[in-house]
């Protein structure tokens, strides 16, 4: 056991970084490679507060050709695409579920906007049905969606 883990469960007044509950989520693996890939993990350890859309790894597995995920993270170096799909799943601000409201839009830090929907109590994000939602770390919280949601060119 690292002593990271170990000292973060030795402090129980020590929360994780929205990072932090990403990476334990085995259901998140992709996300983390592309940010990693993005070199977008040191931004999100910071202050924040950061609301992350993170999508799951069957909903990346879905992106077409030619841009596919791992097209996207291979070519990481030699084009921004891979950042900006990755930014369009970042809110500046805390936005727990109980913040949205049906119609509502979300300013991403790349600068476009997600709009939210609500039906029958399924809050939806530009489409993508939120699943986990709430996990806070001390600098954001993250919530679990269903899709990649593809900014706008």
């Amino acid at each position: 056991m690292s002593c990271r883990s170990f000292c973060l469960q030795k402090l129980p007044n020590k929360m994780a970084t929205v990072l932090e509950i990403a990476t334990a989520d085995k259901n998140l693996t992709a996300m983390m490679k592309g940010l990693k890939a993005a070199k977008m993990e040191e931004s999100l350890s910071g202050i924040g507060p950061f609301t992350i859309l993170a999508p799951v790894n069957l909903a990346f597995g879905n992106l077409t050709i030619p841009d596919t995920f791992d097209n996207m993270v291979k070519q990481s170096n030699s084009n921004s695409k891979l950042s900006d799909l990755l930014s369009f799943h970042v809110i500046a601000g805390r936005k727990m579920v109980k913040d949205f409201r049906d119609g509502q839009k979300l300013p991403t830090i790349n600068g476009k906007e997600l709009t939210v929907t609500i039906a029958d109590g399924v809050v939806r994000i530009n489409g993508a049905q939120i699943l986990a939602k709430d996990r806070q770390g001390f600098n954001g919280v993250v919530h679990t969606i269903n899709m990649v949601n593809l900014p706008a060119e």
